[in-house]
């Protein structure tokens, strides 16, 4: 299954107009996101509030990841507060896939932000969580927090940009979309010894896992006849053929 480094900004001094931090909205977006993850089976390492741009770089660095994804929102340049929107999801020029991935993202963004024409995907050298990351990276700006009515669009619609961001993210890994549901308990019901587990809801896809024959398992998720199962420390895809709900 894929996996992405989730790195929802640790700026606590950035204040938003109508009050709280970039820090806080960004958490609570990343928060979010959480269930909408699970759902499509996209697993995830986050940050925490107490680490900074630098050590989320480390740690991103430090693990496997197939994207990186920094959730912040802007401030105008001194001047201009209040007077700018928009929203910029940033990529590191000459990333294939970074570039995929952000005009997926911003794409979707346009769809649900109320000023579909300011949402737009740059390269930039210049932001260390796109330039100094080793896996694919996507920035994301989400509106300016000195406007107003950003500022409100971020507070009011935190499921759907989470919604928006992660419908995005199962398109660039090639996965169904799913809506999120309450885990379930089961058990494996196989008559050979084990049932494989996948990181796509195809037989052909690579095998990450095998539960054998009465091995407890939780179903996160279900799509044409596939389960999204978490077994031990692995999420993935199983047949729903060979597993029994309890």
């Amino acid at each position: 299954m894929p996996i992405i480094y989730l790195s929802p900004s640790t700026q606590e001094n950035n204040l938003y107009v109508s009050g709280g931090t970039e820090e806080e909205w960004m958490n609570r977006l990343a928060d979010a996101m959480v269930p909408y993850l699970t759902a499509a089976g996209i697993r995830y390492t986050r940050n925490t509030p107490e680490m900074t741009a630098a050590s989320s770089i480390r740690a991103s660095n430090a693990g496997n990841y197939d994207l990186h994804l920094a959730l912040h929102s802007n401030a105008a340049p001194e001047g201009q507060y209040g007077q700018v929107r928009g929203v910029l999801v940033f990529y590191y020029p000459g990333s294939v896939q970074g570039q995929r991935a952000a005009n997926l993202v911003a794409n979707g963004l346009k769809t649900i932000y109320p000023l579909p024409n300011l949402v737009r995907a740059e390269p930039t050298t210049s932001i260390g969580e796109v330039r100094r990351v080793r896996a694919p990276s996507v920035f994301l700006e989400l509106g300016y927090h000195d406007n107003p009515d950003d500022a409100a669009w971020v507070k009011n619609n935190l499921d759907a940009i989470a919604r928006s961001i992660v419908l995005s993210l199962t398109e660039y890994f090639g996965l169904p979309f799913l809506e999120p549901q309450a885990p379930r308990p089961a058990v494996v019901d196989v008559s050979w010894g084990y049932l494989n587990i996948r990181d796509k809801p195809d037989t052909r896809s690579a095998v990450i896992a095998r539960a054998y024959d009465g091995a407890r398992l939780t179903v996160l998720n279900q799509w044409q006849g596939w389960y999204v199962v978490r077994f031990d420390n692995v999420v993935g895809w199983a047949s729903g053929d060979f597993i029994t709900l309890l």
